[in-house]
């Protein structure tokens, strides 16, 4: 799997919680073949729901696609670090590999705060990769965070 061309996929997604005023944060779901099977970005405002983040966005459109609640296999991309709640059901769904972009210390269930991906006490563990187009993805967060900030 081309983990930057993914990477990138997700970005576009990103994109798409800027044009509504949210945290551009864009996640992207493949099966086994590499095919899409979920897509998401950042709506908790716009949906007035806490649990719209762009992963389980993406987890609820593969979860559809298959017929199945796991995703066995499935690899999500996602432009910054899941947080807890994210990795929570990452764990639920039973994806196989994460791969994200810029690191989250502050809510970061991945490595950064928590680290459940390996946490040996859950049924579940995964494998991460980071730092997939790290600067793309930090400066996307950065530029929106500068621009409300000047507003």
């Amino acid at each position: 799997m081309d983990d930057r061309y993914y990477m990138l996929y997700a970005l576009e997604q990103a994109k798409k919680a800027i044009l509504i005023d949210e945290v551009p944060v864009g996640a992207v779901i493949i099966d086994n073949d590499g095919t899409v099977i979920g897509l998401g970005h950042n709506r908790p405002i716009s949906m007035i729901d806490p649990t719209a983040h762009a992963e389980i966005e993406a987890i609820r459109m593969a979860a559809d696609a298959t017929g199945n609640y796991r995703l066995t296999g499935a690899i999500l991309y996602v432009t910054i670090e899941p947080c807890i709640m994210c990795m929570g059901a990452i764990i639920h769904a039973r994806i196989a590999r994460v791969v994200y972009g810029a690191p989250d210390p502050k809510w970061g269930g991945a490595g950064s705060l928590y680290n459940f991906a390996s946490d040996q006490r859950l049924n579940h563990n995964l494998e991460i990769t980071s730092g997939v187009c790290l600067n793309e993805t930090r400066e996307i967060i950065k530029s929106f965070f500068r621009n409300k900030r000047s507003k």
